[in-house]
């Protein structure tokens, strides 16, 4: 706690550092220092990557190289080539003469925490520090000395005390991170579903705003007027990787015909199909089964639609069909985050949707940032009133 509450204490305090100019300036110096430093940043990855007892898709999504290195910078050169957040909304006045404007304010110090992904680190903090708010980092023991290094050597030589990290490999680090609302009112949480679910009950029992990205898994309903051939492109597309929470993962069609197609393709792809398990396993979760969806008969539009709201995540489903009046319907129903009508799940991301890097999705029910979260959602609302001193009540 006490390692937690320092960081963010000195988060905190470089707050008045982080105008849009110097932001982007210092965006601009992490790329080059991403260069300048990267023999450093690998050779640290290196290290963990020989220590790490990882499956095979944990141990390539901890490991880097030059070409990833690029990756991470082309990112935040992204982040950094995006317009300022337009703070003030609109103004209006009274009946009174009260002049009163809506406007965006910092929410003060952002946590995140995410498991073996390096990449990540600089992501969430390029996207919460161009959104003018300090942040906190924390990952776990495999990917633990890469980031110090790209937090000591690229990110804090770039922006000081505005990025913070929570220098402990133990999952308490990660429980501490999550129990300060006076100090990290909001955590971005990023990781496995039962590991990040875990988190965020734990943050929401101490008044802790947690964007979790947990769960994910992608549904396809093939209704019955769907076109075979557009289907299977669909699926295809669908799965072109397994690894990812926007996959295809459910798959629900109306008649055995169409499920065939399904399977067939799947088959194809060197892709199992289950069709007894929970509608709502996320196989993306799983190294060892990976190469898997789920396959089940729907009873009709409605019957998808209770499925996919009530039995899965919520991240994204989409409808194959040529007929208008089900893909309204369906379109209509589903209460997750993104709904598809003849387009792949892979397309629920925030750069692919809005132009804009992610920190996550979230899949809250309620108001507030939803979807692909981006820099414009890591903001309060506020309200200015200017009075000439005769108002009252």
């Amino acid at each position: 706690m006490e390692v937690v509450r320092r960081e963010a204490a000195a988060a905190r305090a470089a707050l008045p550092q982080l105008d849009d100019v110097r932001v982007d300036d210092a965006l601009d110096r992490v790329v080059e220092l991403l260069s300048e430093r990267a023999d450093e940043v690998l050779a640290a990855n290196a290290a963990d990557v020989a220590a790490a007892d990882l499956g095979t898709g944990a141990l390539d999504r901890l490991r880097l190289d030059a070409q990833r290195l690029q990756a991470i910078a082309d990112g935040v050169r992204a982040t950094r080539d995006l317009p300022p957040i337009e703070r003030d909304l609109h103004a209006w006045t009274l009946p009174n003469g009260l002049e009163v404007s809506e406007r965006r304010i910092p929410i003060g110090v952002v946590g995140a925490n995410f498991e073996a992904r390096p990449n990540v680190a600089v992501d969430i903090a390029s996207q919460v520090l161009k959104s003018g708010n300090a942040v906190v980092l924390r990952t776990g023991s495999a990917a633990l000395g890469t980031v110090t290094t790209i937090v000591d050597r690229v990110l804090r030589p770039a922006f000081g005390d505005a990025v913070g990290l929570v220098r402990v490999p133990d999952r308490a680090g990660a429980e501490a991170l999550v129990s300060m609302p006076d100090l990290v009112p909001l955590v971005i949480l990023r990781g496995s579903g039962s590991s990040t679910a875990a988190l965020a009950r734990i943050a929401a029992e101490h008044g802790v705003r947690a964007l979790a990205h947990a769960e994910g898994g992608g549904v396809l309903y093939v209704h019955a007027a769907a076109d075979p051939a557009k289907l299977e492109q669909l699926v295809r597309a669908s799965l072109d990787r397994l690894g990812v929470c926007n996959r295809l993962n459910l798959a629900l069609a109306d008649t055995r015909e169409l499920a065939d197609v399904v399977a067939r393709v799947c088959g194809e792809l060197g892709v199992a199909v289950a069709d007894t398990l929970p509608p709502g396993r996320e196989w993306a979760n799983e190294p060892d089964r990976v190469a898997t969806i789920t396959l089940r008969l729907a009873d009709g539009v409605a019957d998808a639609v209770g499925i996919a709201n009530d039995e899965t995540s919520g991240l994204a489903a989409a409808i194959v069909t040529e007929d208008g009046d089900a893909a309204r319907a369906f379109l209509d129903g589903y209460r997750g985050t993104v709904a598809f009508w003849n387009a792949p799940t892979r397309f629920a991301d925030g750069f692919e949707l809005l132009g804009t890097p992610e920190t996550g999705i979230s899949v809250d029910g309620f108001p507030g940032p939803r979807g692909p979260v981006t820099y414009r959602d890591l903001c309060l609302r506020q309200y200015v009133v200017v009075g000439d001193g005769t108002q009252h009540r």
